[in-house]
């Protein structure tokens, strides 16, 4: 999985944060902090659906555009490729667990004895 890029991450973070898929007008309209012209938006909303971020159906002349996954499906992806990337997956695990917050460790424990249980 790719990562994503500062204009592609806001756009992102508006399409995780609604129930529904939105046109790319809509998303335009949701960016506040940006003045972007429509072409950009409907570039970059095309970009994020080639890399498989977003999934399009046709609404009338519009497109309509949706997230293929969740955030935090993206986000734990993101966390397997950096493991990946060391050498050493026992040394990276253990610290990150040691950076992690008692009630983080707990969701930790949690999810690790339901895996062990199934």
């Amino acid at each position: 999985m790719k990562g994503l890029g500062e204009l592609e991450r806001s756009i992102m973070d508006i399409l995780w944060a609604q129930s529904t898929a939105l046109t790319a007008r809509e998303v335009g309209r949701l960016i506040a902090d940006r003045d972007l012209a429509p072409t950009t938006v409907m570039t970059v909303l095309d970009r994020l659906t080639r890399k498989g971020f977003l999934h399009r159906t046709r609404d009338g002349r519009a497109w309509r555009y949706a997230p293929a996954a969740t955030r935090d499906a993206y986000v734990a992806e993101l966390m397997l490729e950096a493991l990946d990337m060391t050498g050493d997956r026992s040394a990276a695990l253990t610290r990150f667990a040691q950076g992690v917050s008692g009630p983080e460790a707990e969701i930790l424990r949690r999810a690790l004895t339901e895996l062990e249980d199934e």
